[in-house]
């Protein structure tokens, strides 16, 4: 895609998936840049943390990117980088422009493979020899977990898009479990671990967000 310039166009924020880092979403940067979007890391590290640890660091991300470019940004996370973008959209809708949701399972986030569930397990035992940044029993179960589940559930805010993809050979995550009725739904053809680096998913995300920035240029003036 050619290089336009980035007058009016709101920047993004892109949070990896779990047990990934901000290099996993470098695909989807570069042609977001290539476009004119500002891009802004996530900067959480390896996604393996408490969940509330993680929405807080995103608000502050968020609230300082708003200060930079004068103007909320746009979310865009895969798998649980999405569910992390809606829970922190629920919580500080005034710090987002729009949501873009790649395989995240926000209507169940347990409903993954049994892999997965290994992964999570492993993080779980972590956290209980010391390692305390690790994702500890709450996010399976108790309290957080409960809570976590609650705010998933809540009103999503009608004037902030929202747009999920899901891919019914994700083998991941139940792709049914992406279909969040909050929504708008695009159903794509790609393997979980793909979502976030096919460039046709990524043409896909980036002419959607060209469409909603357009209309939001036409209702401006």
């Amino acid at each position: 895609m050619p290089r336009v310039a980035s007058g009016g166009r709101p920047p993004v924020l892109l949070i990896p998936g779990l047990m990934a880092a901000d290099w996993a979403m470098r695909p989807l940067a570069q042609l977001l840049h290539r476009r004119g979007y500002p891009t802004v890391p996530a900067r959480i590290g390896f996604n393996v943390g408490c969940t509330t640890e993680l929405v807080e660091r995103l608000e502050a991300r968020l609230a300082t990117t708003r200060e930079r470019h004068g103007r909320p940004a746009v979310v865009v996370g895969w798998s649980r980088g999405g569910t992390l973008g809606k829970i922190v959209t629920l919580r500080s809708p005034q710090l987002v422009a729009a949501l873009i949701t790649l395989g995240s399972p926000n209507v169940n986030p347990l409903a993954v493979s049994r892999t997965v569930m290994w992964q999570l397990g492993m993080l779980r035992r972590l956290n209980a020899y010391g390692l305390r940044r690790m994702l500890g029993d709450g996010y399976i179960t108790g309290a957080c977990a409960d809570s976590v589940r609650s705010l998933l559930a809540s009103p999503f805010p009608g004037h902030i898009p929202y747009i999920a993809f899901y891919s019914k050979q994700d083998s991941v995550v139940d792709w049914r479990a992406c279909r969040d009725p909050d929504a708008t739904l695009v159903e794509v053809r790609a393997s979980h671990l793909q979502l976030g680096v096919d460039p046709r998913v990524l043409r896909h995300v980036v002419d959607r967000l060209d469409a909603l920035q357009a209309r939001a240029a036409a209702r401006a003036s």
